[in-house]
């Protein structure tokens, strides 16, 4: 395992809670001179979580604000609940470096020469379970430290960056996949959002596939949020689209449909200015956040989800939740949420699924199929897929503020 103090040789090492970015960063680095006494010292083994006081997760994430995506939103809400429900959970994400954008794509930052940083923050925090969240500089990073001192990590599959980048640069699909395997294959669960991607990804050759579905925020996105919001006022029926404005999300297959009413785009990305230009009917609204958003779903007619590469589509379970049915292609993610539900059609041609979409079910309908991804089971499979070694799940889960 790694090398540690005892907690009580490290009164200063709790955390600023929700200050500033910079002053997580000073905190980081101020321990950084006591960290390396500590790395001199003789390892001890650590000691078993105590479930009466919770699990100290740390998550590492590329991926996080102010990106607006179903990843970060996953991610946050994800601790939020942990933390309900008496744990403490610690994110390790680009904030905490120095970082250079993405090419081609400036919103996402990369941390430069993390790794350092990293066993520091693990080597202070001592966390029970460490999860992996994606496969960029901090996930690889991490990923090296687990794997040199042989500590148990989980991970999650949230994106395609094969196909991304296929897309971007024609780098060949099954080089991506043979990259992603690498990162994967060594941890102790590989979380999926869904059963049809737990089978592609084992014919793949991926290992230790675990499920863990999606929750939303039943409390936000609900069908009146509509009444309590501006209205749009545009010519209906709307067709709304909400996420990522980049080109592998296939948008412009939305916009060149020929549907009657308004086309909406809410989100942002490297595509946005091409195709606001292209499509001057569309109505381009850049993002929007909480109650604002939820007011945009629950007012437009059919949610329309042209992504091919998905892996599940956070977007199409909050459209639903506030009322709103959706429109998507026959692929994995909103064919697996919108199977047998009647709440949408999925389809070859979008724009038969469009039209089969509208008025297909009620406001109420829909809602109803939105509450059975709740985020007290997302939460409780999450829990359920960490490798804690010598700890008692059955027991925890049985103390733990779970609800019933």
């Amino acid at each position: 395992m790694t090398d540690a103090a005892p907690e009580q040789q490290l009164p200063a090492t709790t955390p600023p809670s929700e200050e500033t970015e910079g002053g997580r960063l000073r905190w980081f680095r101020r321990v950084g001179g006591r960290l390396r006494r500590i790395g001199r010292r003789k390892r001890r083994t650590p000691e078993v979580p105590n479930p009466s006081s919770g699990l100290r997760i740390l998550i590492v994430s590329d991926a996080w604000k102010p990106q607006v995506n179903g990843v970060v939103r996953t991610l946050d809400t994800l601790g939020q609940y942990l933390e309900k429900y008496g744990n403490t959970v610690y994110y390790i994400t680009p904030d905490l470096f120095r970082t250079m954008p993405l090419p081609t794509y400036s919103e996402i930052k990369l941390a430069l020469a993390p790794y350092r940083m990293i066993a520091r923050i693990i080597n202070v925090y001592q966390p029970d379970a460490i999860h992996i969240a994606t496969e960029g500089p901090l996930g690889w990073a991490a990923r090296r430290f687990c794997v040199r001192h042989d500590h148990p990590y989980t991970t999650s599959f949230h994106t395609r960056f094969a196909e991304y980048v296929h897309a971007r640069t024609r780098f060949p699909i099954d080089w991506g996949y043979a990259i992603l395997r690498r990162f994967h294959n060594p941890a102790s669960a590989v979380m999926v959002a869904t059963a049809s991607l737990e089978h592609e990804l084992a014919d793949k050759g991926f290992e230790n596939l675990r499920l863990w579905s999606r929750g939303v925020d039943l409390s936000l996105f609900t069908p009146d949020m509509g009444e309590k919001g501006t209205p749009l006022g545009f010519k209906g029926p709307i067709w709304l689209y909400v996420g990522r404005v980049a080109v592998e999300k296939n948008i412009s297959a939305f916009l060149d449909l020929d549907l009657e009413g308004t086309k909406v785009v809410v989100g942002s990305g490297p595509q946005l200015e091409e195709l606001r230009s292209k499509y001057p009917d569309v109505e381009f609204m850049g993002p929007r956040f909480g109650e604002e958003l939820a007011s945009i779903y629950s007012q437009a007619d059919v949610f329309v989800f042209p992504s091919k590469t998905d892996t599940f589509g956070l977007v199409v379970v909050e459209a639903l939740a506030a009322g709103t049915p959706v429109a998507a292609y026959p692929v994995q993610g909103p064919a697996d949420i919108l199977e047998g539900s009647g709440v949408g059609a999925v389809d070859e041609d979008l724009e038969t699924a469009c039209r089969i979409a509208l008025g297909c079910a009620t406001a109420q309908e829909c809602r109803a199929h939105a509450e059975k991804f709740s985020w007290e089971a997302c939460t409780r499979q999450f829990l359920s897929n960490l490798d804690l070694p010598g700890f008692d799940e059955s027991y925890w889960l049985e103390v733990a503020r779970l609800p019933d």
